[in-house]
């Protein structure tokens, strides 16, 4: 049984989190074929998720099945719906407790960070239909530029800043924060169970691709890459302790790791293109493929 909290605690937790109960797993939505409401659906993700305690020998001996609902719906819906709609089965999942705090802050800050990148989007798709261009800066754009009064156009660099820095920075974070303490779980002593099922090689390209454009798209190669050293460290330091990478671990790993090599194959393809390298003038050059859509696909028609 959880321990009881303070009232005004799941008060106010249940002002900041009533949006987040779509994010349900679906055995969690229906109790005895009675549909839950919206505050006992969300009572009952705050008391499933169990306490944080340390890893021990017997969670590390016990090695979970490959998850292939999780990872089918996980790639799946990611790839319809643009959104990380199966996070909390990644955490009801996950071979290693969570702390509840973590949880409750990657939660909040992951449903904030969505909220602002799905408006700023919303709003960036329909200025495309009007003939914005993603390969030109907000300024640069001829149905901008000629705006009166200009500050009009500081409040599309505005939106601009929420969309592509401020929601990504508050959508990814919390978001690579618990795929890797889902990674750092999936370890076995049994080598003969490190090892992927035939249908985690079916699932593994697709989900490699998902997160390519993710990478791309949201320009977080740089949380990308550290989560993925991350990863690696990790595999290296079990590694020494006679711990492997289970299924899920391996499907998660090498999904990135073909995401890796598809950002390095996008961007030596882009790497001499004068206005993409004007729009992205920084030291790391990564294309978005909105942006190459717009500058080679969409100006053709």
């Amino acid at each position: 049984m959880p321990s009881p909290r303070p009232q005004y605690f799941q008060q106010n937790l249940f002002l900041e989190l009533n949006h987040v109960c779509f994010l349900l797993p679906p055995n969690l939505w229906l109790i005895r074929g009675v549909k839950l409401p919206t505050r006992e659906k969300l009572s009952l993700l705050i008391h499933s998720f169990p306490r944080h305690s340390s890893v021990k020998a017997d969670e590390a001996a016990s090695t979970a099945p490959f998850h292939l609902d999780l990872w089918f719906y996980f790639t799946l819906q990611n790839w319809i719906l643009d959104f990380g709609r199966p996070i909390a089965m990644l955490i009801e999942r996950s071979p290693r407790t969570l702390p509840r705090s973590m949880i409750y802050v990657s939660i909040i800050t992951f449903i904030m960070g969505a909220s602002i990148h799905l408006v700023g989007d919303s709003v960036n798709h329909r200025l495309i239909f009007s003939g914005y261009q993603n390969h030109l800066s907000v300024r640069e754009n001829p149905i901008i530029k000629n705006l009166k009064p200009e500050t009009l156009i500081d409040s599309f660099e505005l939106l601009y800043y929420y969309d592509e820095y401020l929601g990504h920075s508050l959508w990814y974070i919390p978001f690579f924060l618990i795929l890797f303490m889902y990674f750092s779980g999936c370890f076995t002593p049994t080598k003969t169970e490190s090892v992927m099922p035939g249908a985690a090689l079916l699932l593994v390209v697709p989900s490699g691709l998902y997160y390519w454009y993710l990478v791309t798209e949201g320009q977080i190669f740089i949380l990308f890459i550290f989560t993925f050293f991350a990863m690696l460290a990790l595999v290296l330091h079990q590694k020494r302790k006679r711990l492997f990478l289970d299924s899920n671990g391996l499907f998660l790993f090498y999904s990135f790791a073909i995401t890796l090599l598809l950002v390095a194959l996008w961007v030596a393809w882009l790497w001499n293109d004068p206005v993409l390298r004007k729009k992205y003038p920084g030291v790391i050059y990564v294309p978005e493929p909105w942006a190459f859509y717009t500058l080679h696909v969409s100006s053709r028609h």
